[in-house]
């Protein structure tokens, strides 16, 4: 059962609905909404590109953990994490114990559709996104499905029944779901490859 503390964490591949769905779910949970991608740009002062541009993928990528570490620390959040959060270990952590989290998961061609003309997605601005698309699904599926402790399919063309599939699931999910996840978790080998 959810209350006015707890957060809600969108973890899943670009292009999966982050934003979009966690901005209309936190307007109906009367949560405050927050975009770790927006709060990392602000922090820096400079756009997603430019710092992998800069500074590299290792660097973007600390930036994302410390901006994780201090965004889930707060209360009442929906927070949208950018879809490489899960690659780091102790953010995948923090993101399980401080939170609900609501993988939204995405075929591979509504994902390409909605990326398609985003030019702030650096890891696409290669000769074939349709294949880097699917290598991110195969490396990263396995991260949200371990953090997740609901998934949602988001392939429906409207936001609000997407955001009403969440809202039913987590006024099933209780604190004990989240033993029980975490129980499940530690005891079977995770599967890397």
């Amino acid at each position: 059962m959810l209350n006015s503390t707890t957060n809600i964490f969108l973890v899943g591949l670009m292009g999966s609905g982050k934003t979009t769905i966690g901005r209309a779910l936190a307007k109906r949970l009367n949560k405050r909404f927050v975009d770790a991608d927006h709060e990392i740009e602000s922090r820096t002062g400079a756009s997603i590109p430019l710092i992998f541009e800069i500074e590299g993928e290792a660097s973007f990528r600390q930036r994302e953990a410390d901006v994780i570490r201090d965004l889930t620390a707060q209360e009442g959040i929906v927070l949208a994490t950018g879809g490489g959060a899960v690659l780091n270990e102790t953010s995948r952590r923090l993101l399980k114990e401080r939170g609900v989290v609501v993988y939204l998961r995405a075929s591979v061609s509504s994902i390409l559709q909605r990326t398609s003309h985003d030019r702030n997605r650096p890891l696409l601005q290669t000769a074939d996104p349709k294949a880097r698309i699917e290598e991110l699904s195969q490396q990263r599926g396995p991260l949200y499905q371990e953090v997740a402790h609901i998934t949602v399919e988001t392939g429906r063309p409207n936001v609000q029944s997407v955001v009403q599939n969440i809202l039913a699931q987590l006024e099933k999910h209780t604190p004990a779901d989240d033993e029980a996840h975490a129980a499940s978790g530690d005891e079977s080998p995770a599967d890397h490859s």
